[in-house]
């Protein structure tokens, strides 16, 4: 997996990617969700750089699954990527940023709602869904 810095806006941004993920996969609908709300932009990156960080994820979750996509982030990895925001503001930023993303499909799956509730837990953050 790639090595961020703490609290930057890439590592902000992995861990968006990991919300869009949830669900096993991510459509369309979350992307325009994510550009409706200026995501990258307000995560300090542009639309085309955030496009990388997602990519670069993907790839990384592939080469991990040995090629295969197994529909579900590792929890050793994902508690890595949460562990990478440890500032406050950026994490109250990336809950709502998941959230709005999450629901724009209109409902929740079982992979979104275990995500919300590990970044709750390991951030100390109530989930407003």
């Amino acid at each position: 997996m790639k090595a961020y810095s703490v609290n930057s806006p890439e590592a902000a941004a992995r861990v968006l990617a990991m919300a869009m993920l949830a669900d096993g996969q991510y459509s369309m609908t979350e992307i325009r969700a994510l550009d409706r709300q200026q995501a990258p932009e307000r995560l300090g990156l542009s639309p085309e750089a955030f496009k990388a960080v997602v990519d670069d994820f993907c790839q990384d979750l592939l080469l991990a699954g040995g090629g295969q996509w197994t529909g579900v982030v590792d929890p050793a990895i994902r508690d890595q990527l949460m562990s990478e925001v440890t500032d406050r503001g950026l994490q109250d930023l990336i809950l709502l940023q998941c959230e709005t993303l999450m629901l724009s499909d209109g409902h929740l799956a079982d992979g979104e709602v275990e995500l919300l509730d590990a970044l709750s837990a390991a951030w100390r953050r109530p989930v407003l869904v």
